[in-house]
């Protein structure tokens, strides 16, 4: 069977003017997808931002916590660190700390300063995470509704093949070139969403385990300087 003469009829449908044919369910479909692929984008964009602005801070607030004398002097610097996701993991655990040595004037109930710091880890991993289940929705749905694009388009041949009655590919031509986009804009969608899924998921795991140990660094300066 010869393919190239299907392939080539296909290289020359104009999209624009096969869009222009659509049906209201396909346009549908596209505009569907075209709005999963927007705002997968976005997100995209932004906690790409995100994240690297967090790395930078905590790069930087770190140096600045083990160079510091004690925990006052951190808690001067720690405004210039603002978005970095250890300097809320440390407001946690400093606030923890100021009640215990107000009342007994050093640390007595280590456990209580170990559970503060989980909860502001815990509150920066779920600002990290946020719109996470997007980019996961676009990637595992898209290809679903492309699909179905395509059986529409294909649906959509065959209904122009049985009314003409011809069997010619310019009469079956614009529902599988249809078929076709509808396919490629499903996978545009899904494809770029699955992949910086994998690696923002990499990167946040990467940062909570970096705030896991800035807590356990938090709890030596504490103990080096409220220990009983």
């Amino acid at each position: 069977m010869n393919f190239a003469a299907p392939v080539a009829f296909l290289l020359q449908v104009d999209i624009w003017e096969t869009l222009q044919h659509n049906g209201p369910f396909e346009d549908l479909v596209l505009a569907i997808l075209l709005c999963f692929s927007v705002f997968s984008w976005t997100v995209i964009f932004s906690k790409w931002n995100a994240l690297r602005g967090a790395r930078a801070a905590n790069s930087r607030f770190l140096r600045a916590f083990r160079k510091a004398t004690g925990l006052e002097a951190v808690v001067a610097l720690s405004e210039n660190f603002r978005p970095s996701p250890l300097v809320s993991v440390f407001d946690f655990g400093y606030e923890e700390v100021e009640r215990q040595v107000k009342r007994r004037g050093a640390i007595t109930n280590r456990p209580a300063l170990e559970r503060s710091l989980q909860l502001g880890v815990s509150e920066e991993l779920a600002k990290l995470e946020r719109n996470m289940g997007a980019l996961a929705t676009t990637a595992s749905v898209s290809p679903f509704i492309g699909l179905f694009g395509t059986v529409l388009g294909i649906i959509q041949a065959f209904m122009a093949l049985s009314q003409q009655g011809s069997t010619s590919l310019r009469t079956v031509g614009p529902g599988i070139a249809m078929a076709l986009v509808a396919t490629a804009v499903g996978l545009f969608a899904a494809i770029p969403a699955a992949i910086f899924y994998n690696h923002f998921g990499h990167k946040i795991r990467e940062i909570g385990a970096r705030m896991d140990d800035f807590a356990m660094e938090f709890l030596n300066m504490t103990e080096r300087s409220f220990g009983e």
